[in-house]
């Protein structure tokens, strides 16, 4: 289907409409969770829509290094909000960028070799650490929905009435929606939840007037970082979960575009994520994924031209360098922002057991992987105090949830569906051997 201009920066600006409260929510629930200043989350904010432009343009544009060269559109992904807002609490700000250059370059590393890798991260696996991420990210909705962790007015009716004010407008709009509305219904809510909450006088717009009208992208603005192993672990457990679901959105893409992937086409797709990762950490943006709600556009339009997204990035790329814009969603109250969180935050989990929806659940050995890695996990978040007397190189693997469920996932997978069936294939070989031999 061929597009005139016109038509193309209105198709680009849809797939920015599309994913827009994704780009702009993640940032928002990190630094609430990592007690940003309101300055700070405007300058998250900020960066964060321009690197997503760039990452977008990044992956779109194919050359011999990098990019899939599909109509792909990257954004902030959400499996890492928890495991950010983790590795901010216990290690501080400069461990987070420190594990995201971690992985951005782990990433370009083994971006050659991840397609044969995909074994070991069936939905058994991925569908795990999805769920575990899910599970761990609701504590923190609470305590929002409650207006924030040491706030003077935590637990307060107005907060309570606003969080689940915002929760109700969100679910009914969800149900009584279609398409775009329906696509938008978690920002449409904060929106509805923050007028709300200014009538009751708890909107300061302050952050709006003391923004910056042109952001100045600033290398390490948040400090230089700090190479700590548990959270460079956990973030390359993050970014291998994004580039299996990466992988998905490339095929479903390559299905629709009709064109066929070669593995080095899988590889410099893998490797533009590395870059992109990689440029957010140095920028102090936060790590990307590709999003598949721009696929059901695509998918829907019939419009499969790589000039739209080019169009959709430098979009990204001219909102983010208006702090002013971005700091319209700063002023979001804590109360609002928590109760858009469950449905966000439960939207992880519900993504978690779509996955495990896939797996074969006759199996007894699938479902003891699930079991352990989900008991593990959730466990090792809320009683983080048992493992406090094993020696530092042993803790390095219980002291995050996500970590000791994940790599729990991967251990178990490899002892009863990858060594397991070869082990049985083997016996299986050798019997019908002697079969043969004694007849």
């Amino acid at each position: 289907m061929k597009v005139n201009k016109w038509q193309t920066a209105s198709l680009g600006l849809q797939h920015v409409l599309a994913m827009y409260a994704g780009a702009v929510i993640v940032p928002l629930l990190v630094g609430g969770g990592i007690g940003l200043t309101p300055e700070q989350l405007t300058h998250l904010v900020s960066i964060d829509i321009l690197m997503c432009g760039i990452a977008t343009l990044l992956q779109v544009w194919k050359n011999r290094f990098f990019g899939i060269g599909l109509p792909v559109v990257l954004g902030c992904t959400f499996t890492a909000v928890g495991p950010m807002i983790a590795i901010g609490g216990d290690y501080g700000i400069p461990a987070i960028y420190g594990a995201i250059l971690a992985s951005g370059l782990f990433v370009i590393l083994i971006s050659k070799y991840f397609s044969k890798l995909l074994a070991f991260f069936p939905p058994v696996v991925t569908g795990s650490v999805v769920t575990i991420i899910g599970m761990t990210l609701i504590p923190t909705a609470m305590n929002n929905m409650a207006g924030g962790q040491g706030s003077s007015d935590y637990g307060s009716l107005s907060n309570i009435l606003l969080a689940f004010g915002t929760l109700l407008f969100i679910v009914i709009l969800y149900k009584f929606s279609t398409g775009f509305l329906r696509a938008i219904s978690i920002l449409l809510g904060l929106i509805a939840g923050s007028v709300a909450a200014a009538f009751m006088g708890k909107v300061d717009i302050q952050a709006i007037l003391d923004a910056d009208v042109v952001l100045t992208p600033q290398p390490f603005y948040f400090g230089l970082p700090s190479f700590e192993l548990i959270p460079i672990l956990t973030m390359i457990l993050v970014a291998m979960v994004s580039l299996v679901e990466s992988t998905g959105v490339y095929l479903a893409l390559s299905d629709i575009c009709e064109e066929k992937l070669e593995e080095k086409d899988f590889a410099k797709g893998y490797r533009a994520e590395g870059v992109a990762i990689f440029l957010g950490g140095i920028f102090n943006a936060l790590p990307y994924t590709t999003y598949s709600q721009n696929v059901g556009l695509i998918q829907m339009s019939g419009v499969r031209s790589k000039n739209v997204i080019y169009t959709a990035g430098a979009f990204l790329v001219i909102l983010g360098f208006s702090p002013k814009i971005a700091a319209l969603t700063t002023v979001i109250p804590s109360a609002v922002l928590g109760g858009a969180m469950v449905a966000m935050f439960g939207m992880v989990l519900s993504a978690g057991i779509k996955m495990l929806s896939k797996v074969d659940l006759q199996s007894q050995e699938n479902l003891l992987i699930i079991a352990c890695a989900c008991g593990l996990g959730l466990g090792v978040s809320v009683v983080p105090e048992m493992f406090q007397n094993l020696p530092s190189g042993l803790r390095i693997l219980t002291e995050n949830g996500i970590v000791a469920g994940g790599l729990t996932a991967m251990a178990l997978n490899l002892i009863f569906n990858v060594l397991g069936k070869k082990a049985k294939k083997g016996s299986q070989l050798l019997q019908s051997k002697e079969e043969v031999a004694s007849s």
